[in-house]
C-alpha cells in the first residue's frame, strides 16, 4: 500500500529478496573477483556477479526449503573439522600447503587462526566470509549426495544398453522426402499450429521475453573529420622522417603504444608488404585501414627468423574415405594443374574447383609463417626457391593441393615504429548523429509511426531482436546494451507496454532508438513466437500423410514400390546400423525408423514411418550381435558415472523449477 515492493528485487518460494541483501551478496561477489583478478569489474563482469549473486541467493533460500525438509545440518564440530581437524576443505589445505615441498602443514592454520584478529581489515572480512559459506557448502553436498549416491543402474538395463551400441544391422529403405511435395501445396491453419503446440507444450518451454525493433545511427567520422585527421598525419610525416628518437616520437604522437619487436611479413599490414623488400629509415604512408591512418618508419631490420611465405591453392576433397574417391580426387587435381599449365588463370580456377574457405579470394593464402599450416603443406611450400606452380599435386589430411608460390620463402624480419590515428568524429558530427535520433524520437509516438517514420529514411535500416531475457547483456550484435533490455521490461515505478517507444539510448559509437513489439511471459511459447517452427513441423505432418496415403496397401519389393509411387522415392542400402545411435548413415537422424527396423526380422517390410526428413519403409537385411560378451560390471559402472555426473546440474535445475522465482533485477540493474 505505501510502495512497500518499491526495493524488492524478486522472489524465491514464498520469500521477498530486499535490495539490500541482494546488494550485500552482489558486494561478496564483487570483492571475490577483485581478490583474484586483482582489478575493480568492468560492466560486462558485474553483469556475471549480478548473475553470480542472483544464483546464490536462489541456492541459499531454495535449497534450505529442502534442507528443512529432510532435518539436515551442520554441527559445529564437523565445521571445526573442516578447518583444522582431519577433513580439511580443499580450499584450505591447498592455501596452508608449502608449494615447494608440496606439504600440508595443520600447524600454519591454528596460527594463522590466532593472529587473525591482527589482520588487515579486508583480510578478517574476507576468512569470515569464507567461513559463513562453509556450512551451506557442506550441506549442499550432503544433500546431493543423498541423491547422487542413490544412483543406481540393474544388470538388465547394462545389458541391454550394451547390446544396442553393439549390435550391428544391414538394412535396406525407401525413402520419400518432405521436400518432393512443393510448401506451396500444403496449406497449414492457424487451429492447426494452436494444436500442434498444444499436443506439444513440454517442448516449448520458455522463461520471461521480450521483443523489440530497433534502429541505430552510428557515430561516424564525417568527411571533415577524416580530412583533419589527414592533414594531421601529412604534417607528422615530415617529422616522422627526421625525429632523432622514434620510440618518443610514437608515444608522443600515436594513439597506440611502440612496439619494439621485428615482425615478418605475414604480421605486417597489406599495403606495407606490397613495398617489400623495405628500407630502413624510411616512412611508408599514410595507410588508411579500419578506421585508423597509419605512418610507418622502418627503424631496423635483420634476417634468420621464422620464414615467411605467401602461396596461393586450390583444395580438391576426395568425396569419401574409400581409395577410389582417393583416385577421383588425384586425377580431378592433375586435370586442374594442367589447365593452369596450358594457360588457364589460377584464380578463375580456383574460384570453380576450390573446396575450402580461399574459394571467393581466387585461391589466395596470404603471407604466413612456418608452423601455422600442416606439414606436408609447409614442406611443399617452404622447399620451393622461387615463385611459380608446383609440379606436382601435394597431399594432405584435407585433400589434394594445386599450389603456386606468390612470395618465395623470406627469413628477413624488420622493427617498426608506426604512428596511428583514429578517424574519430568529432564533437560536432556527435551532436548531429543525437540531434537526428531525438528526431525520430520525437515522431515516433507508437509503432505505427515508429515503423513509418523509419520506412521514410531510406538510410536507416529497422532490426528485430526477439525473446531478449531479463537478464540479457546484449541485443543481437549490440554490446553493452543492457539498458535497452532494462527498458523493455520496465524499470522501478514504470511499466513499458507493447507500442511503448524508448528514449534514446548511447551505445558505444551509435544512438539506438527502440519500440517494444511484444512480451512473453514464462511458461509455453505462444504460435505468434513460434510461426516458423510450428508451421514446418506441421507441414510436413501434412506432407507425411500425403505420402502414407499413396504408400499404404503397395505390395512387392521396395523397388516395386518405389517405381508405383514415383522418380521421388528412393531406394537405398544402410550398412552398420547401431540401434542406440537412433541414425541412418547418409540420411542422418531416423530413430524411429531404426527401432522399427531393429523390431522387424530380416526380409520382412515395416509399414510406412513418418521420420524426420521424410517417410520411411524399412526392411533389415541382417543383424549381427557382438560376439564377445562384454564386461556387464564395467558398462553398469560407465552407466552409473554418467548419471552421477549429471545429477549436480539436475539436481539445480530441479530445486529451481520449483521455488516458483519471480526475478525483478531489471528494474534496479
Amino acid at each position: 500500500m505505501f510502495g512497500g515492493n518499491q526495493n524488492v528485487v524478486g522472489e524465491v518460494s514464498g520469500q521477498k529478496i530486499e535490495l539490500t541483501d541482494f546488494n550485500n551478496a552482489l558486494e561478496q561477489a564483487k570483492q571475490s573477483f577483485v581478490q583474484q583478478q586483482g582489478r575493480q569489474p568492468d560492466e560486462q563482469a558485474m553483469g556475471y556477479l549480478r548473475d553470480q549473486a542472483w544464483n546464490q541467493t536462489i541456492y541459499r533460500i531454495a535449497f534450505q526449503k529442502e534442507f528443512d525438509k529432510l532435518g539436515l545440518a551442520v554441527s559445529d564440530d564437523e565445521l571445526t573439522d573442516m578447518v583444522q581437524g582431519r577433513n580439511i576443505h580443499p580450499s584450505i589445505r591447498q592455501a596452508f600447503t608449502d608449494p615447494k615441498t608440496g606439504q600440508f602443514d595443520r600447524a600454519k592454520i591454528i596460527q594463522y587462526l590466532q593472529g587473525l584478529d591482527k589482520l588487515p581489515p579486508d583480510a578478517q572480512a574476507a576468512w569470515q566470509n569464507f567461513e559463513a559459506n562453509l556450512g551451506p557448502e557442506r550441506m549442499g553436498q550432503k544433500y546431493n549426495n543423498l541423491i547422487k549416491l542413490s544412483t543406481y543402474v540393474t544388470t538388465a538395463e547394462a545389458k541391454r544398453f550394451d547390446e544396442n551400441q553393439n549390435t550391428r544391422a544391414s538394412m535396406r529403405y525407401l525413402f520419400v522426402p518432405y521436400f518432393s511435395i512443393s510448401d506451396s501445396a500444403v496449406k497449414v491453419t492457424d487451429d492447426q499450429l494452436q494444436a500442434y503446440l498444444d499436443k506439444n507444450k513440454s517442448r516449448y518451454k520458455v522463461e520471461d521475453g521480450r521483443s523489440i525493433e530497433y534502429v541505430t545511427i552510428p557515430v561516424v567520422a564525417s568527411k571533415e573529420d577524416t580530412a583533419a585527421v589527414q592533414q594531421t598525419v601529412a604534417q607528422l610525416a615530415t617529422q616522422f622522417a627526421s625525429a632523432p628518437n622514434d620510440s618518443l616520437f610514437v608515444k608522443l604522437n600515436s594513439d597506440q603504444p611502440y612496439n619494439h619487436a621485428f615482425v615478418s611479413p605475414a604480421d605486417m599490414p597489406e599495403k606495407l608488404r606490397q613495398q617489400l623488400p623495405l628500407t630502413v629509415g624510411k616512412v611508408y604512408g599514410p595507410y588508411a585501414e579500419n578506421g585508423t591512418i597509419s605512418l610507418i618508419k622502418v627503424t631496423g631490420e635483420k634476417a634468420g627468423g621464422q620464414p615467411s611465405a605467401r602461396a596461393s591453392h586450390i583444395l580438391i576433397k576426395p568425396e569419401g574415405n574409400t581409395p577410389e574417391a582417393e583416385a577421383a580426387a588425384l586425377a580431378k587435381a592433375k586435370k586442374v594443374l594442367a589447365d593452369i599449365k596450358g594457360g588457364a588463370d589460377f584464380a578463375a580456377m580456383a574460384r570453380q574447383y576450390g573446396t575450402d574457405g580461399t574459394v571467393n579470394t581466387g585461391g589466395d593464402l596470404g603471407w604466413f609463417q612456418q608452423g601455422r599450416m600442416v606439414p606436408e603443406f609447409e614442406k611443399a611450400i617452404f622447399g620451393a626457391t622461387s615463385t611459380g606452380l608446383l609440379p606436382n599435386p601435394v597431399k594432405t589430411s584435407f585433400g589434394y593441393h594445386v599450389i603456386k608460390i606468390t612470395a618465395p620463402k623470406t627469413t628477413q624480419t624488420y622493427q617498426l615504429a608506426t604512428v596511428q590515428k583514429k578517424m574519430e568524429p568529432s564533437e560536432a558530427t556527435r551532436e548531429a548523429a543525437y540531434t537526428r535520433a531525438q528526431t525520430l524520437k520525437g515522431e515516433a509516438t507508437d509503432l505505427e509511426s515508429f515503423r513509418k517514420v523509419v520506412a521514410k529514411e531510406k538510410n536507416l535500416q529497422k532490426q528485430e531482436a526477439k525473446g531478449l531475457g531479463r537478464g540479457d547483456q546484449a541485443v543481437n550484435s549490440l554490446q553493452g546494451a543492457r539498458e535497452i533490455v532494462r527498458w523493455a521490461y520496465g524499470t522501478a515505478g514504470k511499466k513499458t507496454a507493447v507500442g511503448d517507444v524508448s528514449e534514446v539510448f548511447e551505445i558505444g559509437d551509435q544512438y539506438v532508438v527502440a519500440v517494444l513489439t511484444g512480451e512473453r511471459s514464462k511458461g509455453t511459447a505462444d504460435v505468434a513466437s513460434l510461426r516458423p517452427e510450428l508451421t514446418a513441423a506441421v507441414r510436413n505432418e501434412e506432407k507425411a500423410k500425403q505420402i502414407i496415403g499413396k504408400l499404404t496397401g503397395k505390395t512387392g519389393t521396395l523397388e516395386q514400390i518405389a517405381g508405383t509411387y514415383g522418380s521421388a522415392a528412393q531406394v537405398k542400402t544402410a550398412e552398420g546400423v547401431v540401434l542406440g545411435s537412433g541414425t541412418i548413415p547418409g540420411l542422418g537422424s531416423e530413430p524411429l525408423a531404426v527401432g522399427k527396423a531393429f523390431g522387424l526380422k530380416p526380409g520382412q517390410k515395416s509399414a510406412p514411418i513418418q521420420g524426420e526428413q521424410g517417410v520411411l519403409i524399412v526392411e533389415p537385411v541382417s543383424v549381427q550381435k557382438p560376439t564377445a560378451p562384454s564386461d556387464i560390471v564395467a558398462v553398469r559402472k560407465q552407466l552409473t558415472d554418467q548419471r552421477v555426473g549429471r545429477a549436480d546440474g539436475l539436481i539445480y535445475e530441479a530445486v529451481k523449477a520449483n521455488a516458483n522465482i519471480k526475478d525483478e533485477r531489471n528494474k534496479f540493474f
